[in-house]
């Protein structure tokens, strides 16, 4: 119930904020919508002009994969980025107390700020992906069950490995620093990974890959968006990586976070930098 009410509570403040500062909003979409936009489209026109002349659509799907592999990464960067640089943005600002004094705990008003922006962000990523496709004429294969389920999973395997990252974050504060590497590595490890080729990386390449939250992940939404595959994901390797990932990074990371916020209770720290 209590998620619930924070849910309620943390909508409202975003749409407030939407709308009171709408000029901002607005300017903010325009310029990531522009970055973002502006490298897809740079690689896709490489590619599809690649393809056009060499009369091969596999180049135009390898344009397709990488950059639906990079948007995800977007999105993981985003939501782990709100446990590491967040976090340390409230301690500098004194919201963190704030939300201490909470009844809820920093556990629920952290998994509901993570809901509120991931729901955004697959909103936004959304409507770059489509555009995208139609860049390279490709043809998106949309499963109204698959495609939910697989972003579900994926949000739960990111919110406990942002977790984890967190509640370093709360004893050690330069974890955040190093946090960042990883956070470009999910984005390098989403864009690179397919199922052709993850399996031809080097050995310690490839436990890396599947120790980052969002490799399968990508992967599993590249077959269902890209090759159009349905349930037979199910028996793709990903997808029983992609669990045992979720299951382990939400285990460890919550708990982790729970002990290193009581840690830093009890030592008085958890307001400063």
């Amino acid at each position: 119930m209590g998620f619930f009410l924070v849910l309620k509570a943390e909508t409202i403040r975003t749409l407030i904020i939407m709308r009171r500062y709408w000029f901002a909003t607005v300017i903010g979409i325009l310029i990531g919508y522009g970055m973002l936009i502006t490298i897809i489209f740079g690689f896709m026109a490489k590619g599809s002009q690649v393809a056009e002349a060499a009369g091969n659509l596999k180049l135009g799907e390898q344009a397709i994969n990488g950059s639906l592999g990079f948007v995800a990464g977007i999105w993981a960067f985003g939501i782990v980025g709100l446990f590491t640089q967040g976090l340390q943005g409230m301690m500098r600002t004194g919201e963190l107390e704030q939300l201490c004094m909470s009844p809820y705990g920093l556990v629920t008003n952290f998994l509901v700020r993570a809901f509120v922006m991931g729901v955004n962000s697959v909103v936004s990523l959304a409507v770059m992906v489509w555009l995208v496709s139609i860049t390279v004429k490709s043809h998106l294969h949309f499963d109204p069950l698959l495609l939910p389920m697989l972003a579900s999973l994926t949000f739960i395997n990111l919110i406990g490995f942002g977790f984890m990252v967190g509640g370093l974050v709360l004893v050690f504060r330069q974890t955040g620093q190093i946090a960042m590497l990883i956070r470009l590595a999910m984005i390098g490890a989403s864009t690179l990974a397919t199922t052709n080729n993850i399996d031809s990386w080097p050995l310690v390449a490839q436990i890396l890959a599947h120790a980052l939250p969002i490799t399968d992940a990508s992967i599993c939404l590249k077959l269902v968006l890209i090759d159009g595959i349905g349930v037979e994901v199910f028996q793709h390797s990903s997808f029983y990586f992609l669990l045992v990932s979720c299951v382990v990074w939400t285990l460890v990371g919550i708990t982790l976070f729970r002990m290193m916020e009581n840690w830093s209770r009890d030592k008085g720290t958890l307001g400063t930098y």
